[in-house]
């Protein structure tokens, strides 16, 4: 008998036996709470602010912001809608039977490991030297491929697939195996085949997408 299959889907059922509802809210608030903070950090990295900031040089700063802070709840409701959707797509076309509201509660779940690189680059330049740049708190994507290289010798349109592609999203995959694995009672060869032809393909795609059409 393939004890996997009869551990892990116990481990992880046992594991995310809580409220769903309140997790999401802390997950919302973890998200803006450190965006804020980091947003602060960034204008204060800029030279001048105090007297940019006094004479209201800020004021579309502020308010691209603030739209981003209501925006967040809602960006992750339509990522953890659209992951599901994928993931509960590509089991489909597999012939596999999975309860589509049980992958969208994963990926809610999931979501949490994507609060780390920005806790990371929060804590990071929680303290900034004086050579710290606005350029430099922006571009700052830990783990990732855009860390490895230099930004002003890639063309822009290389940026954000070069950002998308980090040691967080190789996680999160992982984590989407998993989550399948413990939902479809499938074996993990068949919870891998399924994530990587369903959410990978789709996440590969859309970054040559994103490619393709920049400008």
């Amino acid at each position: 008998m393939d004890n996997s299959r009869t551990t892990i889907p116990q481990r992880m059922e046992s594991i995310l036996d809580f409220d769903k509802r309140l997790f999401f809210l802390i997950l919302v608030l973890f998200f803006i709470l450190i965006r804020y903070i980091t947003n602060d950090l960034i204008m204060q990295s800029i030279p001048g602010y105090e007297k940019l900031e006094s004479d209201g040089s800020f004021t579309l700063f502020h308010i691209f912001n603030t739209l981003n802070y209501i925006w967040t709840p809602f960006a992750l409701l339509w990522k953890f809608t659209l992951t599901a959707f994928i993931i509960w797509t590509g089991s489909f076309a597999f012939g596999y039977k999975v309860p589509f509201v049980k992958l969208w509660q994963f990926a809610l779940v999931a979501e949490i490991i994507f609060v780390l690189p920005e806790l990371f680059k929060m804590i990071y330049f929680m303290q900034p030297s004086d050579s710290v740049t606005y350029n430099e708190i922006r571009d700052f994507y830990p783990l990732s491929l855009f860390s490895l290289i230099d930004p002003e010798q890639i063309a822009p349109k290389y940026h954000y697939p070069l950002r998308a592609i980090n040691l967080f999203e190789l996680v999160y995959i992982f984590l989407l195996v998993l989550g399948f694995h413990s939902i479809s009672k499938r074996s993990l060869s068949e919870s891998w085949t399924v994530i990587l032809f369903s959410y990978v393909l789709f996440f590969l795609i859309w970054l040559v997408f994103y490619i393709l059409v920049y400008k």
